[in-house]
């Protein structure tokens, strides 16, 4: 598993998911190594029976990820060849035909449209969209995690992409210990978790919030490496109202936990990139959302979730959340079924299992045969298919 910063996950969604499907993948059999950025913090071996490689990066907002990538790959093809290699981010995509040359196998999860982030500039949107085209020529197949982005791709490439979504913990009982070190009490705040990037719309969230006449305060956690205009602008704003409690970056996963679980409403602004994993652990614990009214969001929430897209519907929606205490527990609820139903992270390891086999033995988009358009019709052979219940699979080495 190659181009996120590894586990033990303390950062995003790719992380997340890297560490829940490859333990499981672990208890399934399967070999996995995951390829780890250097930090501060030395990285173990061995992390839930992952095997962890870890390399250095270069401190730099384009060239960190792609030059861990690079020596990640470079060390993957000197060493014991993998059966299937998963490259994370369609920017990575550069360095997969390295993995073919070698005879890996590899499955490239595309993640968003990252070209259509403001933060970039038009030589970084010039060589994401560029990478995309990459991806769709070099790679064996494709995962994206939202429906929107299945039909990116083959409208706009003519190519099948598989739909493996992320999944999330469901949430019971979560204590309230480490929100009184923060001074705040269960159902007694809003709660907005993100990176602090324009397209995550955390400034015009606080400019809705304080537009409201909302009583319970606004917990703002998050920071960004590369934007330090914008979170000097998300500052400026907050700094003007006392109902603002800016936390900066919470790390502690528990406390995380204790602050999506207790809030009154979680506040999500991303706008760009598929199924968000921060909104789908607000509703693994059962929190009423309100989110940045954009395809991605609507296909994860459903007709429960609330949407806004200028401060104003924002400010109305805080104060009807405050006004109806009741129906937020009920909305609240119904999405932690959802996410329970939907977002289940077992049926997510199962999906890359069965994706994994399939390529481990040839599958590729490249290969196939469609009955129409964008539609794949190849199958695992009947070998790997059926296999007698008194005996395990093979494993694979990823």
């Amino acid at each position: 598993m190659i181009g996120t910063r590894g586990v033990p996950a303390a950062y995003g969604g790719f992380e997340t998911a890297v560490e829940e499907i490859g333990r499981r993948l672990v208890d399934r059999g399967h070999d996995v190594t995951v390829y780890c950025r250097r930090t501060a913090q030395p990285v173990p071996k061995e992390y839930l029976g992952m095997k962890l490689v870890e390399l250095p990066a270069l401190r730099h907002k384009i060239l960190e990820t792609l030059s861990h990538t690079g020596l990640s790959v470079l060390h993957a093809t000197l060493h014991r060849p993998a059966d299937v290699a998963f490259v994370f981010n369609a920017a990575n995509a550069p360095f997969v035909p390295w993995l073919r040359l070698r005879g890996i196998p590899s499955v490239v999860h595309v993640d968003g449209l990252e070209w259509k982030r403001d933060k970039w500039g038009g030589a970084g949107r010039r060589y994401y969209r560029w990478a995309e085209e990459v991806s769709v020529r070099e790679a064996d197949a494709l995962i994206a995690d939202a429906q929107g982005i299945v039909d990116y791709y083959r409208d706009e490439f003519s190519i099948p992409t598989e739909l493996i979504s992320y999944g999330t913990r469901i949430l019971q009982d979560t204590p309230t210990n480490r929100l009184s070190a923060l001074g705040l009490r269960p159902g007694g705040y809003h709660l907005v978790v993100a990176r602090f990037e324009p397209e995550n719309h955390v400034d015009v969230i606080v400019e809705g919030y304080r537009a409201s006449g909302a009583r319970l305060p606004l917990v703002v956690v998050g920071s960004a490496p590369y934007a330090a205009d914008h979170i000097t602008r998300i500052s400026d704003l907050a700094a003007s109202d006392s109902r603002i409690r800016m936390l900066g970056s919470v790390w502690d996963q528990d406390q995380l936990d204790q602050l999506y679980t207790h809030a009154s409403t979680y506040l999500h602004g991303h706008s760009v990139g598929g199924t968000n994993p921060s909104l789908l652990r607000a509703m693994g614990a059962g929190t009423k959302v309100i989110a940045w009214d954009v395809v991605f969001n609507r296909e994860v929430l459903g007709a429960d979730g609330a949407y806004f897209s200028r401060p104003e519907s924002l400010s109305a929606l805080l104060e009807d959340a405050e006004q109806s205490p009741e129906r937020v527990a009920e909305v609240a609820a119904a999405l932690q079924r959802r996410a329970e139903e939907l977002y289940n992270w077992d049926n997510v390891t199962a999906s890359y299992e069965q994706l994994a086999r399939r390529v481990a033995v040839g599958y590729s988009t490249h290969r196939q045969s469609s009955g129409r358009a964008g539609e794949s019709t190849w199958s695992l052979p009947d070998s790997m298919n059926q296999q007698p219940s008194t005996a395990p699979s093979r494993g694979i080495t990823l």
